[in-house]
């Protein structure tokens, strides 16, 4: 009932007429034909006259009532009438217009005239019609055309077309919508913490709802006076400001930040860190890898892409993150820390770009070398530097905390980071770029990179986190031995096969190495 009705609704369009706007109503179900007279008499032409309609724009508009789009005061369709008909046609109006003006008067031929006549309208209305769609199709034609031209012409530097015209970084690219509110059981709400939370079962929504939780429930949300209306456009615009790459997006985040939540809570850190701290490491950790274009540093560094013009090849694509962050932080609608005093704000701000920074797996050596140092003189919880270079490590080991995680939750990320460097790789030969043998589709293979990764950066790495929060051992470390074992034995196996026969095929290879 309610669909009968609607349809039967008047319509109302508005036409631009010798400057002016004039709202038209008519019936839905009326012939195009009755559409046409209608409009020639608001304009104040002869009923026979032949019009067309276009859009702002300049695209032609069928004059159909059914389907004809419903406009605005302020967007009126701009009448024409064609002056410029063809000559034959002007000669079928004369002399039907002739004859009819010399049988008037005879009754029993008006009907025949008028079949007759409404015949030849309906024929030259579909003509007019026809012509009005060649138009329109021409111009999405020329549309495509120019966006193929543009794509064409650009070269492959700039890995992002949203560009801020001052800063030359990502706006959110559509206004920020709130989720759903989920209702989390306990069950949830304790499996969060854990390192053997499976990222796999829980959908944008949900995940954005999980990281409200984990603000509120850190105390970020009462200690800052965060607004929550805020907190969720600020987390829905993070969300919609990663990219959809393979591995490099938005569930990636959400990885990461979850394994720092667990971290905070399994290694006691709100002891140790001020709230202003949890919430640098827990803002850092969510917004690290903001508007990754899929292809990492060594690329953007050897095709001299904007951002490594940008940034003069210091770490292009972590500065790049840092602005993103800042940049959606600084719209008031997103602002959660406005109540922060400005001492605190330039704290959390300089926080944040430090703990960014440090994701560049290039500098992975100085800061494991550095933080070696502070664990075997003796760490101290209360010096300022030694807590800072802890932070520090603990983004980076959250960073690529995949292999903590149980085998069924680590092993798609290992192919989706595959997919990702073949994609790279591809582009870079494509392009005569230097290509990195643990990206090369022809040449890497999954267990000697997962045994390489493992055993000498990963192992390393939480085996000195451990001198400062010993349960690691338990909880993260014995999931990288077995990881390490089940590779291992992989490798023992493809060599093997390399013994008796053909390379295993390329499409088996797998990589895990984190962004260089």
């Amino acid at each position: 009932m309610g669909s009968a009705a609607s349809a039967q609704r008047a319509k109302t369009i508005y036409i631009d007429i010798s400057g002016g706007t004039v709202p038209v109503v008519f019936s839905p179900k009326c012939s195009a034909k009755d559409l046409r007279e209608l409009l020639t008499s608001v304009a104040g032409l002869c009923r026979w006259s032949v019009v067309t309609l276009t859009t702002c724009d300049g695209a032609h508009l069928t004059i159909t009532p059914s389907t004809i789009p419903a406009n605005t005061r302020s967007t009126p369709y701009k009448l024409h009438h064609m002056e410029d008909a063809e000559a034959s046609d002007r000669e079928v109006y004369g002399e039907m217009l002739a004859r009819l003006s010399d049988d008037f008067t005879r009754a029993f031929k008006i009907q025949a005239y008028t079949e007759e006549f409404s015949s030849r309208i309906e024929r030259l209305e579909k003509r007019l019609e026809v012509e009005s769609l060649r138009n329109i199709e021409l111009d999405q034609y020329k549309k495509e055309l120019q966006k193929i031209s543009d794509i064409m012409n650009e070269r492959p530097k700039m890995l992002g077309s949203d560009m801020h015209p001052h800063y030359g970084v990502s706006v959110p690219r559509r206004d920020a919508t709130l989720y759903p509110k989920y209702i989390l059981t306990q069950e949830t709400i304790n499996y969060l913490k854990k390192p053997t939370f499976d990222i796999w079962h829980w959908e944008h929504n949900e995940m954005l709802c999980l990281l409200e939780h984990m603000y509120t429930e850190l105390g970020l949300v009462s200690e800052f006076n965060i607004n929550p209306v805020t907190l969720r456009r600020w987390l829905v615009a993070v969300q919609k400001n990663y990219r959809d790459n393979p591995f490099h997006n938005f569930r990636h985040s959400f990885c990461v930040t979850q394994m720092m939540y667990g971290m905070i809570h399994q290694c006691h850190l709100q002891g140790m860190f001020s709230s202003l701290e949890i919430a640098t490491l827990m803002t850092a950790a969510l917004c690290h890898d903001l508007d990754h274009p899929g292809f990492n540093n060594n690329y953007q560094i050897n095709a001299r892409t904007e951002l490594a013009i940008r940034y003069n090849d210091i770490s292009p694509l972590e500065n790049h993150h840092c602005a993103m962050a800042f940049l959606i932080l600084d719209k008031p609608e997103n602002n959660i820390y406005v109540h922060l005093s400005a001492e605190q704000y330039k704290q959390l701000r300089a926080g944040v770009i430090e703990l960014i920074l440090a994701t560049d797996m290039a500098k992975h050596s100085g800061f494991m070398e550095t933080f070696r140092k502070a664990v075997t003189s003796g760490f101290d919880s209360t010096s300022d530097e030694h807590k800072r270079m802890l932070k520090v490590m603990l983004i980076k080991c959250c960073d690529i905390s995949n292999e903590v995680r149980p085998m069924e939750v680590s092993e798609p990320w290992v192919d989706c980071l595959l997919h990702e460097y073949f994609r790279q790789s591809d582009r870079e030969k494509l392009e005569g770029l230097p290509v990195a043998p643990f990206m090369d589709r022809d040449k890497v293979t999954k267990a000697t990179a997962q045994t390489g990764f493992i055993k000498f950066v990963l192992i390393p790495l939480f085996e000195a986190m451990k001198e400062v929060f010993p349960a690691l051992d338990e909880t993260m470390l014995k999931c990288l031995r077995a990881s390490l074992e089940h590779y291992e034995h992989i490798k023992i196996m493809e060599d093997m096969l390399k013994e008796e026969g053909p390379a295993p095929p390329t499409t088996l290879a797998r990589a895990t190495l984190k962004k260089t």
